[in-house]
Order: C-alpha cells, then sequence, then structure tokens
C-alpha cells in the first residue's frame, strides 16, 4: 500500500490487503472507504473481510462500490457523507485509487476551481482530464450540492425502532399538526424481546416480524436513508446519501449496535457448529432446533460486559433450555454453566434469592468475571478471559450473548458522551448541551437498564418535554429510570423484575396479585400474551396505557 494524500484528511490508495488495515489503523487512519465492486479479480478480499478487520482495529467502514466507471450522484453523496462523518483520516481505495480519486473530485466540485481538483489529482498520480468538463458544469450549477436536498421539519427522528416510532406517535397523539420525518433504512421492524419466545419454541419468528411500512404512524415522512452525521449547531442531520435534513427538535433513537465481530471468531460461525444466539432473529429458532437435539454434554450461556439489550436475556435463554431438558429428563446428563463478565448473577439484589432457586434446581455452574473473547466453530472450543488468565472449554452448545456499543455515527458526533452514547439529562431526556436534542431507548446516555418497556416509559416523557422546548417552556415530565426484565425461569412463570435507578424497585401491580420477586404463572400471561399486543396495537400507536408522563417535581422528590 502506498496512499497519496488529496487534502488533510483523505488518503486514497490502490487495492489494501487485511494487513494493509492494520498498517492504516496503527498510522491514525479513522474510517476506510472501500469503492471496488467484490469479485473483480482473482484473490481480491472481499468487502465482508476488511469490514471485519476494520471493526476489529475499531475503524469505521463504507463499502461504495463503482463499476464500469459510472460515478453517479448516489455513489458520490454517499461518498462525500462518508467523508464528512467523521473528524480523522479516511483511506479510500479501488483497484488503482482512480475511481476514489474521482468521487472526492466529484464530491468538491462545488468547493475547489476545476484547475485545483485536476491539480491534486495529478500531483497525487491520477490523470482526471475525461471528467474535467463534468466538474466544471457542477461547479457553475452549484457544485456537489446540488444533487442533494434539504428539507425541514418541525421533529426529525433517527431511528425506526420501538423507541423512534413510540415518540412520533406520542407527539401526533398531542399535536397532528407538526411535520414529522423519521430516518430509518430498514424495511422490517422487530420485536426483539419476543425473541426469547422464539429460542424456547413458544413463538413463531414470523410473529415478532412487520414491515416497516406497517408501523409507521400515518402522517410522518419515512426517509429510507440512514444517517451519517450530526450538525447540531445548524439544527441538520446528513443522511448517507448526502440529504440534508433540518428540523426545529430532534429525537435520536437510533438503538445500539450488536457487535458481533466483538467475539474473536464468533460472526463465521454464529448459526452452524452449536454456536447460537437469541440476540437475532434468524438465529433464535436455531437455539430450539439446538435445545431440542440436545441429549447429553456440556451447553454453555454467555453476557458480555455492560451496557446490552435486556440484561436478563441471557439467563432467560439458559433456564429455559434448562426447563425444556428437565422436562425431557436429560438434564441430569448435560454439563450447564453460565459465563458472566459481571460480579453478580443480576444487578437488583431483590431478585437474586428466586433466581439462586433455579440456579440451584437446574444444577448451572455460575463462572463471574468470566467474558467470552473467542469462539472456534469447528472445533467447538470457548475461550473466556478471567481474572487468572484465560481458560477454553469445550461445548456441544453455545449460547453467546453478544458485546454490544453505540453506533460510530452517534459515537463520532458532538451528541455523544465518552462512552459514544447521546448525553442526555437522565430525568428530562434532554440533551445537556443542545437544548433541542432528546434521545430515548438503547443510544441514550440514561443509566437505566435498556428494555423496551423504558423505551415505552421514555417516548411519552420526550414527546411532552420536546414540545415545551418547542414552545419555549420549562422541562414537564421525568423519567425515574424505569425498565422492566420478564426473567423467564421456566415455561409457565416467570420472575417479573421492575426497577428504576439505582435498583429502586418500581412494580406495576399491587404484590396481591403480582409479586415480582417470585415466580408467577400470571407474570408469564403478561410476557407471553399481553406484552407483544400491547407493543403493536399501544406502544408503536401512541397509546400510553399505564405510562402516562409524570410531572418532572414528583419524579425528582420520590429519587
Amino acid at each position: 500500500m502506498n496512499p497519496k494524500m488529496l487534502d488533510e484528511h483523505l488518503l486514497v490508495s490502490p487495492q489494501i490487503t487485511l494487513d494493509d488495515v492494520d498498517a492504516a489503523a496503527d498510522a491514525g487512519v479513522t474510517t476506510i472507504i472501500n469503492n471496488r465492486p467484490d469479485g473483480e479479480e482473482v484473490g481480491q478480499p472481499s468487502s465482508a473481510e476488511i469490514a471485519a478487520r476494520a471493526a476489529a482495529r475499531g475503524l469505521a467502514y463504507h463499502h461504495i462500490p463503482v463499476s464500469g466507471g459510472t460515478f453517479d450522484d448516489r455513489s458520490v453523496t454517499a461518498f462525500d457523507a462518508a467523508l464528512a462523518g467523521t473528524a480523522g483520516k479516511t483511506l479510500a481505495f479501488c483497484r488503482t485509487g482512480t475511481r476514489s480519486t474521482t468521487l472526492w473530485a466529484l464530491g468538491n466540485a462545488g468547493r475547489l476551481p476545476t484547475a485545483e481538483l485536476l491539480h491534486r489529482a495529478g500531483q497525487a498520480g491520477y490523470d482526471l482530464s475525461a471528467q474535467k468538463d463534468r466538474l466544471a458544469t457542477a461547479r457553475r450549477a452549484g457544485s456537489s450540492d446540488n444533487h442533494r436536498t434539504e428539507t425541514k421539519y418541525d421533529v426529525v427522528i433517527v431511528g425506526g425502532g420501538a423507541g423512534g416510532i413510540a415518540a412520533a406517535a406520542s407527539l401526533l397523539k398531542r399535536d397532528r399538526s407538526l411535520s414529522i420525518a423519521i430516518i430509518e433504512p430498514k424495511a422490517e421492524h422487530f420485536y426483539q424481546p419476543g425473541w426469547t419466545m422464539v429460542g424456547a419454541g413458544v413463538f413463531d419468528p414470523e410473529s415478532t416480524c412487520h414491515t416497516m411500512a406497517s408501523v409507521m404512524p400515518h402522517g410522518v415522512d419515512w426517509i429510507r436513508e440512514a444517517a451519517a452525521t450530526f450538525q447540531p449547531e445548524d439544527d441538520t442531520v446528513t443522511t448517507d446519501t448526502g440529504r440534508a435534513v433540518r428540523y426545529r427538535a430532534l429525537i435520536v433513537a437510533p438503538g445500539n449496535v450488536i457487535d458481533w465481530n466483538g467475539i474473536d471468531g464468533l460472526a463465521e460461525t454464529l448459526g452452524r457448529n452449536g454456536v447460537t444466539s437469541n440476540y437475532r432473529y434468524d438465529t433464535a429458532p436455531y437455539t430450539w432446533q439446538l435445545v431440542q437435539e440436545m441429549r447429553e454434554g456440556v451447553a454453555l450461556f454467555t453476557q458480555p460486559p455492560m451496557p446490552i439489550k435486556c440484561a436478563g436475556a441471557p439467563q432467560k435463554a439458559m433456564y429455559l433450555s434448562c426447563n425444556a431438558w428437565q422436562d425431557r429428563g436429560v438434564l441430569k446428563d448435560i454439563d450447564v454453566a453460565f459465563h458472566n463478565a459481571g460480579g453478580v448473577l443480576f444487578g437488583v439484589k431483590e431478585y437474586v434469592p428466586a433466581l439462586m432457586g433455579y440456579v440451584e434446581r437446574y444444577g448451572i455452574d455460575l463462572n463471574f468475571e468470566s467474558t467470552l473473547v473467542a469462539v472456534d466453530g469447528a472445533a467447538r472450543t470457548a475461550t473466556f478471559k478471567q481474572k487468572d488468565g484465560e481458560v477454553t472449554r469445550g461445548f456441544d452448545m453455545l449460547h453467546v450473548t453478544p458485546p454490544q456499543k453505540a453506533h460510530r455515527f452517534v459515537a463520532d458526533s458532538p451528541l455523544a458522551d465518552k462512552a459514544g452514547y447521546v448525553e442526555v439529562d437522565q430525568t428530562t431526556l434532554q440533551h445537556v448541551r443542545y437544548p433541542n436534542v432528546f434521545a430515548l431507548g438503547d443510544g441514550g446516555s440514561t443509566p437505566n437498564a435498556k428494555t423496551a418497556a423504558a423505551a415505552r416509559k421514555q417516548a411519552p416523557i420526550v414527546a411532552v418535554n420536546l414540545l415545551a422546548q418547542l414552545a419555549n417552556k420549562p422541562m414537564v415530565a421525568g423519567y425515574d429510570g424505569y425498565g422492566s426484565c420478564p426473567l423467564t425461569v421456566e415455561k409457565g412463570k416467570i420472575v417479573l423484575a421492575e426497577f428504576g435507578y439505582g435498583g429502586k424497585l418500581l412494580p406495576s401491580f399491587p404484590k396481591w396479585l403480582i409479586d415480582g420477586q417470585k415466580p408467577q404463572r400470571l407474570s408469564w400471561l403478561l410476557k407471553s400474551e399481553a406484552l407483544p399486543w400491547i407493543y403493536w396495537n399501544g406502544m408503536l400507536k401512541g397509546h400510553e396505557w399505564m405510562v402516562p408522563p409524570q410531572p418532572i417535581e414528583r419524579v425528582r422528590q420520590a429519587a
């Protein structure tokens, strides 16, 4: 690799190797852009291989393939947006570097004179004279900004997951005149809490998936692109196609990233070789397949360092699997172990006795401060980092809870805290530096359990506080950190953990009806029957049953 510098932030290069990714990271590069389609020549590293190596080194990665010399506006704007999304150095490459250089020049056609662009490219060894007329025309027409569109809304929401859709519905419930846009590239919307039940053979996977179009609130503009950068000083979000979307108020609800590449070897073997996870739609059914097939051997269940989606989910998979094996009379022949990166079974002590009862009932071997760091699917071994070094264990079944982190486009933005999440006041959910920015769900910095129940409680709070901010009024509602974790300890019974900031118990029901510290049938019916219906027909429709926003003074007094 012999990269050439086009400007202070961009290096271009011919085809790179996986070792070149390491060299780039060591040299201070923070982003890699691949402008080459896969399969152009024998021996060319695939985009997936480069992406995996980049992720392992903490680099952002974008694949913007250009073939046949066709530099369409979408590719130009995507390249420009990728560059704008990083403050560090970027390395772009193709077969020779010409395509990357051309995309850079076309993106800068309105910012720099044509002669300057041709000169810089020439100094780097790339002759762009064939693009001279196009560069000049783009400059006269208003340059690279000519192919972009700019729209403005009262409210822009980044993320079409549980938090984003619920917040939009709660806003429209209060003011139908608001112009709202949701930036979300995915075509499907998932009820992720249902995947635990898919992994236990209780739910069909299809019941947890609806089309994104079917859950979009009526009257909302759906921008089917991905957010790339935030410019909060200008009240603007830029998408990955280069579109500038302006707002009066912004809600950031992108969720967090499931980092499958954060464990060495996991991505390559997930969904086969006995390696599964209920944290993915397509592998949750494999969990149930493995449970049904297993009659003896070793079953390992893992939990990574916090924060993760639903801290109880790793245990849920374990308890339901053990219960199925117990019912079939094979549990006595299966060695079950729980490897938890944390130091306790559950973070709220009041629920631990009930859970320990099931740990003892199922004969589970507890391993605390034990973090999964590598998986060899073919050899069926898992390696864990522990206080006294690393240990490798064989397995017949391995259920992995992957590490999770903030989205790169959030972490690299002015909105982020040191951990990469949107930095908001934990009570008002308003950004600490930008008053017209709010966040909820897994992408926010609030120190609560990251659950759908938390997003359900947060959505109406964000709605009323955002409307107050637009009216130049003080914040109205407060969030107490509420989250709910229905711990499925056996098929038909659940320990219903409900708690807020600091582990304070926040039960929704009187103890005579549901005692959350004991396994109960009614809690199971709530999880299996009521909550999915409430999610699709209540939460996503703006119905705030049992979660009306509480006055901020009351929340602060109760804290």
